[in-house]
């Protein structure tokens, strides 16, 4: 028999910070989260102080629905993912919402535990 399973996003986990949130839903084993980021969003601004590290240390796989998202990597490699791009970005690094446009990503595993007090 085929199994089938189908949860939306917005009954799982919520996890708000300055300028955003991100949902998570736990399915098949699995987490789906989905980040909404305002215009003026910093990870060194808004996250940094629930985490308390000195640079991102979790590591993004995904996919852009909407807006722009730009960031540097620790040893100084920028990068920019906009809406349409799919992602995958390492451990250490910042990130910010480039424009006025509000951010929108949908991740695989990677949200489960973000934004969590360190």
């Amino acid at each position: 028999m085929a199994d089938v399973e189908a949860k939306q996003v917005d009954a799982g986990a919520h996890r708000s910070f300055d300028r955003g949130h991100v949902d998570v839903v736990e399915i098949g084993g699995a987490s789906v989260g989905r980040a909404t980021l305002e215009p003026g969003w910093k990870w060194s601004e808004c996250v940094k102080p629930i985490v308390k590290t000195d640079l991102c240390q979790v590591a993004h796989l995904g996919y852009v629905v909407a807006g722009s998202l730009a960031g540097v990597m620790s040893d100084g490699t920028t990068f920019r993912v906009k809406a349409g791009d799919t992602y995958r970005i390492s451990p250490g690094h910042d990130a910010w919402v480039e424009g006025d446009e509000v951010y929108v990503g949908v991740e695989f595993e990677s949200l489960k535990d973000y934004a969590k007090q360190g």
